[in-house]
């Protein structure tokens, strides 16, 4: 059966740990996973809005969720007071007069790739409508909305399936996926704004829940049953033609697009290109190490493969680990900031970013791939008394590099403690509308919910100040 099992996830404190999210199934003859692509084939029939030329082929979104303090990674404040900057200090990078904060040593080499938005801003403190806020590009109705859930009114689509609506597809995977879980707050409830919302579940973004970075990195949903191997799966498939032509039309489909549809799923199951895609082993050992072998950093490998695959828009959210602090889990750093950030956060994200960004471009594939690094918010200006920072959405930092993007510029200035805006303050969906302008698609295109209502993909502007 195709499931998704949920890695357990939690921001703040809390004991909750659940979900079990079911997507589809496999037969007695193998598959269930024609339904969805029939789905998507019939909404993907309605005729597409003229693309102007992109520069991205792909996008790949790495989430860090929990939310960073913009003082310890892009917007060091040296000359504030100890309590406001944080005990790390500013470093030169590849770009004369552009810093990072000292824990970011690999990106500062690499600096000259990215363009950092110094002023992003959604003025919502609280994780689940912040991050619906920053993936949809629509702000959370109402805002400050903790442990929300996706539902009317918030029903807004995920870029990803934005993407899948509006993108060809480029290969047997589909337009957007998300690894390696899902986003969860503190009692369990998923963040409104990783789905397909009002789009319908035709276009949802596959939801990969893994541990790339375990010693055995496979992926449950694309590996056979035990007592299924090669020969069997292509003897179902035989018996599957044998039996469709004998089946009403009404039962299966009205055309002939039925054959189409089994024979990407079981392509997918079979020894295809993209099912090996998910088969980090095939990497050397030396790329795999230059990713680092944290969860993160392994799951940005995966990214890139499945960019290599033909998918669109990959969003890399940080991983939950089980071993994480209850009072300052992943980025959420209430507690004990200094340590954190040194010891388990900054280095691992710090590798991943400079390795995905550094291996795009001995590729060959940095150009034609954006890379946009982002979370639901900040951290406040000044440290609490547990040695950490809270939540802060009035101003935080977030980078882009890539296809269509301007290496080694700063768009927007935060104040003196960062803690507002002073100039070229951001929205959400000024960050969509860029994401969007960069793979080819016009902001201001408008689609049909699954209700035929007319919806604007973005709200925003593109941020011109760094685009190349």
């Amino acid at each position: 059966m195709l499931s998704l099992l949920q890695q357990p996830v939690r921001l703040c404190d809390g004991l909750v740990r659940r979900r079990l999210l079911q997507i589809g199934g496999l037969s007695s003859l193998g598959l269930h996973l024609p339904g969805f692509w029939r789905l998507a084939t019939a909404q993907a029939a309605s005729p597409a809005p003229a693309r102007p030329a992109a520069k991205a082929k792909a996008c790949i979104i790495l989430f860090l969720m929990g939310g960073p303090p913009q003082h310890s990674t892009f917007d060091p404040k040296p000359q504030a007071p100890r309590e406001i900057r944080g005990a790390y200090g500013p470093i030169a990078t590849a770009v004369p007069g552009l810093q990072l904060c000292e824990l970011w040593p690999r990106t500062a080499l690499v600096a000259d790739r990215l363009a950092v938005l110094r002023a992003m801003s959604t003025g919502d403190n609280a994780h689940s409508s912040s991050g619906y806020y920053m993936m949809t590009g629509v702000p959370h109705a109402p805002m400050n909305a903790e442990n929300a859930n996706p539902g009317f009114p918030n029903d807004s689509p995920h870029l990803g399936a934005i993407a899948r609506s509006l993108l060809p597809s480029r290969g047997q995977l589909p337009a957007a996926v998300r690894l390696p879980h899902r986003i969860f707050n503190t009692d369990g409830s998923v963040w409104p704004g990783q789905d397909a919302g009002y789009l319908g579940r035709a276009v949802e973004p596959w939801l990969l829940n893994c541990q790339p970075a375990s010693a055995v990195a496979k992926i449950d949903e694309f590996l056979l049953s035990h007592d299924v191997d090669d020969r069997r799966l292509r003897d179902r498939r035989q018996l599957l033609k044998q039996l469709t032509p004998n089946i009403p039309g009404q039962l299966v489909m009205e055309n002939s697009g039925w054959d189409q549809l089994s024979d990407r799923a079981f392509d997918v199951l079979g020894s295809s290109p993209a099912r090996q895609a998910f088969e980090l082993d095939r990497e050397s050992a030396e790329t795999r190490d230059r990713y680092g072998r944290s969860q993160f950093g392994q799951s940005v490998l995966m990214g890139r493969r499945l960019v290599e695959a033909g998918v669109s828009l990959v969003q890399v959210n940080w991983y939950r680990g089980a071993d994480e602090p209850s009072d300052a889990p992943c980025w959420d750093s209430h507690a004990r900031e200094t340590q954190r950030l040194k010891d388990v956060l900054c280095p691992s994200a710090d590798q991943a970013l400079a390795a995905l960004l550094e291996d795009l471009s001995e590729r060959g594939l940095l150009d034609e791939t954006l890379v946009v690094v982002m979370s639901e918010f900040g951290r406040t200006p000044r440290m609490n008394g547990g040695g950490g920072r809270d939540h802060w959405g009035h101003v935080f930092s977030a980078a882009l590099a890539g296809g269509g993007i301007q290496g080694g510029a700063v768009y927007g200035a935060s104040d003196e403690i960062g803690g507002f805006p002073r100039e070229n303050k951001t929205s959400p969906q000024d960050l969509t509308a860029t994401i969007f302008h960069c793979l080819g698609l016009d902001p201001h295109t408008v689609i049909q919910d699954t209700l035929g209502r007319p919806i604007p993909i973005s709200r925003g502007e593109v941020i011109q100040g760094i685009l190349a």
